[in-house]
């Protein structure tokens, strides 16, 4: 089998653009994948095809060549690189489930459980208010989620005004009030602060007993985030931006970071799969990256599936618009704060292709997170 084609498809969901692809093999079989980079959906389509000599001819089912040609042997790694490596890499994995009629966490392992636990985010499209994310919260538990992810820090960059401050604490106890003591909430950092800041942040935030605080200082400073790690009374997690492995035995190796987050859209599912065994020799857990399209919540339910140390999954899905669902044959659905695990060939799941140019992609959808309202994720005018 090789690959003779790869088509792309860039879908204007409101909140980000969205990059699929299907990659085409000589025996008819294709292959689902995905790309998404916030602001670059349309750079990452031009990579996809600018690395085209790179996959074209290849084996499906020789992900380390793969890898090798497109990463190795162009001598280069960044987001909108590794975001079409990636995506051509799972539609290989989708590829070679088709082919043997398995799916995806039967090639990586094998289930070792039923069900995935899923988060939610995305839910707090509201006014920075503690009455206003409480009572979406309220909302959120109410569909079954257990746990939730939210950033109650507004525009804030490496420092805060003390009265800011004290509304991202005020929004924190009001959602912790609102769902109760035994529903886990995540708090989200952005890389917004300094050390000193982020660790006063989390001094405040620990009455709270949030799960984690992600990424309170710029992935981009190891020694940053080992500091705030170490001196933290609670959990930090990070690593969605990482694009190696190599940048994972890094962090790993300080042990003090305990839940990782690898983006799938970065990594493929080989490297993913290979991160979560090496957090698993520093008795950490994964917990992926997923604020992507409906096809990267089909790749972390897969990873899901097989990982041992899996800790949860991020859903953005149920805070979607609808039609962001009616695109796929299969969506990924919570019930009770779970996602059930099915043994379709595969990804488990199919894009609606003809429809996709229904919803044309726009310039102005991104996230911008150090703008005023931007929680509410509305579209840039």
């Amino acid at each position: 089998m090789r690959i003779v084609d790869v088509k792309t498809y860039v879908v204007g969901n409101r909140w980000k653009n969205w990059t699929f692809v299907r990659v085409e093999t000589d025996e008819g079989i294709h292959g689902v994948g995905e790309g998404s980079l916030n602001a670059f959906a349309t750079t990452v389509e031009t990579a996809i095809q600018e690395l085209r000599d790179r996959y074209i001819g290849i084996d499906p089912f020789d992900i380390e060549l793969l890898m090798q040609r497109m990463v190795r042997d162009v001598s280069s790694r960044g987001h909108i690189q590794m975001a079409a490596v990636a995506a051509i890499e799972v539609a290989c994995w989708d590829i070679m489930g088709k082919a043997t009629g398995l799916p995806v966490h039967k090639l990586m392992g094998g289930r070792i459980r039923d069900r995935v636990r899923v988060y939610a985010n995305g839910w707090y499209q509201t006014e920075r208010t503690p009455d206003g994310f409480a009572a979406l919260a309220v909302g959120v538990a109410a569909r079954g989620f257990t746990a939730l992810k939210f950033d109650p820090f507004g525009a804030a960059w490496r420092v805060t005004d003390l009265a800011d401050e004290d509304l991202a604490i005020e929004i924190v106890a009001a959602v912790r009030e609102a769902v109760g003591p035994h529903v886990d909430i995540l708090i989200e950092g952005h890389n917004r602060f300094s050390v000193s800041t982020a660790l006063r942040i989390a001094d405040r935030l620990a009455e709270y007993r949030p799960a984690w605080f992600e990424e309170p200082v710029n992935y981009q400073q190891p020694a940053s985030i080992i500091e705030v790690a170490r001196r933290s009374p609670v959990p930090v997690a990070t690593g969605e931006d990482f694009t190696s492995i190599h940048q994972f035995a890094d962090l790993l190796r300080h042990d003090v970071i305990h839940i990782v987050q690898p983006e799938p859209l970065f990594l493929g599912l080989w490297q993913t799969r290979a991160i979560a065994s090496m957090a698993d020799a520093h008795l950490a857990v994964v917990a992926p990256h997923n604020a992507q399209g409906p096809v990267c919540s089909a790749i972390s339910l897969q990873l899901g599936a097989c990982i041992p140390n899996f800790y949860v999954q991020e859903s953005f899905d149920e805070f979607n618009d609808d039609w962001t669902s009616e695109i796929v044959d299969h969506p990924v659905r919570q019930v009770d704060g779970y996602v059930e695990v099915n043994d379709r060939p595969g990804l488990g799941i199919e894009l609606d292709w003809e429809r996709l140019d229904q919803y044309p992609y726009a310039p102005t959808n991104r996230i911008m997170l150090f703008q005023d309202g931007w929680e509410q994720r509305r579209a840039e005018e």
